[in-house]
């Protein structure tokens, strides 16, 4: 997890002249002056709170001192950031008071309402919409699909970040049998099973290998599944590290695919399954190679890749009419855990940040927004997504 630490600093600075402010408001109230006093310890908690998460290692520390930082951060968030909205409008609410006229009482009530909402708001994303599902069912069609393949179902997950649940089992179990009830011919795993060490995994390999389809549970890596965000003894724990996760992914009966290639069959017919190591922009690294993975493919033959980064198809597969990838499927983005009404910051940093895209030559990729949480532990809005894909002819 990377804590932008400058901007956070700024933040409690800003937090501490708004306590300050509500402080000296406090104390013009004639009744309830207790107020003022329980706001003071209350804020005090907050600050000495919001340090200690700083202070831990975040990078080397254990995997119950990164979720403690994760859960404390954002308990600092959804005070503050409620409690900036009302200090904006508490305070424009008096200037009015510069002309010698009454202050807009009905401001400062706004604000109250809005940091209220907002509070529960975040909450809720934390508590409730954190743990719940939503399945989608998309169709894609493909004009090259062989005839035995319309109708072929995949259902895609993305984004686990088993770290984040700790060894609460609840969500991955409720998961599994949401994605098995689809009776998809095929599952798809496109990457970000850890946050940063293998080890996470551990308490979901028994559920995780629970999962079943014909034609089996297909997966590759992500940005975080290769160590890059933690801190090794050497270079060869960290090597040691990426090695057990594919086995252990391997051991729940995936197969992981890393710059490879798979065929299904139907009849006479086959389609080729394509996954590549992770291939992002920087900042993130790249391990794979979409040509290595080909190798041998036949042009003919219709391919779906599997790509965790979906800046991948934006870069070297759309708009390219030499790339023969039909279908493209992706993850990482998480709509940035914040989706309202269809809308998702997310689109400011990720072009691609959600759902099917298209392009001239008939190249398509659809980004499924995970159903695993990261930096902070909540999805305001942008609920856990299964995709059921149902493959068409026409």
């Amino acid at each position: 997890m990377r804590l932008f630490l400058l901007p956070l600093i700024i933040f409690i600075v800003v937090g501490i002249t708004e306590d300050i402010f509500i402080f000296r408001k406090l104390s013009r109230l004639t009744r309830f002056k207790w107020l003022k006093w329980v706001h003071a310890v209350f804020s005090i908690a907050m600050l000495a709170m919001i340090v200690t998460a700083i202070s831990l290692p975040r990078r080397s520390g254990s995997e119950e001192v990164l979720l403690a930082v994760m859960w404390m951060l954002w308990g600092y968030l959804t005070v503050y950031i409620p409690k900036t909205i009302w200090s904006v409008l508490a305070l424009l609410a008096e200037t009015p008071r510069l002309w010698h006229r009454k202050p807009a009482s009905w401001l400062s009530v706004t604000g109250i309402i809005i940091a209220v909402g907002l509070f529960f708001a975040m909450w809720w994303g934390a508590l409730i919409n954190r743990t719940d599902i939503d399945i989608k069912h998309i169709e894609v069609t493909i004009p090259d699909l062989p005839d035995t393949f319309d109708g072929y179902k995949i259902a895609q997950f993305s984004d686990l970040h088993t770290g984040t649940f700790g060894n609460d089992t609840t969500f991955i179990s409720s998961l599994v049998d949401s994605i098995n009830a689809l009776g998809a011919d095929m599952i798809t795993f496109t990457g970000d099973i850890v946050n940063r060490r293998t080890v996470e995994i551990e308490p979901f390999t028994e559920i995780l290998g629970k999962l079943h389809a014909p034609d089996g549970v297909v997966s590759i890596l992500g940005n975080h599944d290769y160590g890059d965000y933690s801190v090794w003894d050497s270079p060869s724990d960290r090597i040691a590290n990426n090695l057990r996760l594919n086995a252990i992914e391997r051991e729940m009966g995936w197969t992981l695919l890393n710059d490879s290639t798979i065929y299904v069959s139907r009849g006479n017919d086959s389609i080729a399954v394509v996954g590549v190591e992770n291939i992002s922009q920087p900042p993130f690294p790249t391990y794979g190679n979409l040509a290595n993975a080909t190798v041998g493919v036949p042009d003919s033959i219709t391919r779906i890749l599997l790509s965790h980064n979906p800046s991948h198809w934006g870069t070297d597969i759309s708009n390219n009419p030499n790339k023969k990838i039909a279908l493209t499927l992706s993850g990482h983005t998480h709509a940035m855990q914040l989706e309202v009404g269809g809308f998702s910051p997310a689109k400011w940093v990720y072009p691609l940040w959600g759902g099917l895209y298209d392009d001239k030559y008939g190249h398509q990729l659809y980004v499924n927004i995970g159903a695993g949480t990261v930096g902070f532990p909540a999805r305001i809005g942008a609920t856990p997504e299964i995709t059921l894909i149902t493959l068409r002819k026409n």
